[in-house]
């Protein structure tokens, strides 16, 4: 209990060195509401059908588009002379596998969704849910680069410039921290003293690179998500589960004669086994799905909650519902940046905390 009373007290206190000043997170929230603001009104302004009349806005269909992936980089639509929109996006690569053989092209090939592809025999287009199906009855494997890849790149590029720089600090006359080391080291520290050892132990070294990177990777995926049309990265389930996958296979390698004798030995009747034992299975496989899940709902949850609060404007077409809406979303969006750390926090610390439960001794058993 101690250790997690100063656990949080920590976090708290680093939470507040991540926010910075209180003016700069409200610029950064005034900022993502007004470049969020003309996004959504482009979208609520797509509501001319075939026949020139206005159709209602929906908000389901803009907030999924905003939230799922896709095989190009949607910014903003923008207003043609026709009376329909136009979107301006960035198109990614399209990698597909079909017959024995791959086709490359540009995702700007479909006109969102308007066009197919004839590549021989082969014809692609994309369906409603923004899959690529071919249209000749051939199986096809995705390798393309969607929004949610390129988002990782970007991440992993930041994450490079960021910590060989810092390293590089440390070549100096003086050895001490300078520019972005002065920032990244109290978060290492962060990471090592207040996570790693009181949930590890003494073996804290062997795990610390893998805990650093998932501190580090989950955090900046998440701050770029805050960023108007960023991706949501995190709020991809497939994209948790990979990570909750490495801490399952990193605790349960790590596991010790005492880890796996609670499992297929508890200290329970004879006769209770049969139930035990399955129950101590599921657990294994429980704690990596809890990760998973908690990830995934937070941040997609956010994105959500913030988008839906903008499109009460549109729904309701007044004004007057305008400044309620924009205070909410500005308390939730300065909530997400804590949110983005705190998330990133949580996933390390329980990751330490199944390491910590896998290299239990049998001295430690004893005395509880």
């Amino acid at each position: 209990m101690h250790h997690t009373l100063q656990n949080q007290a920590n976090f708290f206190r680093l939470s507040s060195l991540l926010l910075g000043s209180k003016r700069l997170s409200l610029i950064v929230c005034f900022g993502f509401i007004f470049f969020v603001s003309p996004v959504l009104a482009s979208d609520s302004h797509s509501g001319q059908d075939s026949s020139g009349s206005e159709s209602e806005f929906n908000p389901v269909t803009t907030i999924l588009h905003h939230v799922l992936d896709n095989h190009d980089w949607h910014l903003f639509d923008l207003p043609g002379h026709d009376g329909h929109d136009h979107p301006v996006s960035i198109p990614l690569p399209i990698i597909l596998y079909s017959e024995g053989q791959f086709d490359l092209f540009m995702s700007s090939a479909f006109e969102h969704g308007h066009a197919q592809v004839n590549k021989g025999d082969r014809v692609y287009a994309l369906d409603e849910h923004g899959h690529i199906l071919d249209l000749a009855g051939h199986s096809v494997l995705d390798f393309s680069i969607t929004k949610n890849v390129a988002s990782m790149l970007v991440a992993v590029l930041l994450l490079l410039l960021i910590f060989m720089s810092g390293a590089k600090s440390y070549e100096g006359v003086h050895g001490r921290p300078v520019g972005i080391a002065k920032v990244v080291e109290p978060l290492v520290l962060f990471v090592r003293d207040d996570i790693a050892i009181p949930n590890i132990g003494h073996n804290y070294k062997r795990y610390m690179p893998y805990l650093l990177t998932a501190f580090f990777f989950i955090w900046i995926n998440n701050l770029l998500g805050l960023i108007p049309s960023g991706a949501n990265f995190t709020g991809n389930i497939s994209v948790t589960a990979t990570l909750a996958v490495f801490t399952l296979l990193i605790t349960n390698f790590s596991g010790t004669k005492t880890y796996w004798g609670h499992i297929f030995t508890p200290h329970v009747p004879l006769w209770l086994y049969p139930i035990m034992i399955p129950v101590e299975m599921v657990g294994i496989v429980a704690k990596p799905i809890a990760l998973m899940i908690r990830l995934f709902a937070n941040i997609t949850a956010g994105h959500i909650i913030i988008l839906s609060l903008v499109s009460l404007i549109f729904v309701f077409k007044s004004l007057l519902i305008a400044p309620v809406s924009l205070v909410f979303v500005l308390f939730i969006s300065c909530i997400e940046l804590l949110v983005a750390a705190l998330q990133a926090y949580v996933f390390t610390l329980l990751s330490a905390l199944f390491i910590g439960l896998a290299l239990e001794e049998p001295h430690l058993e004893a005395h509880h």
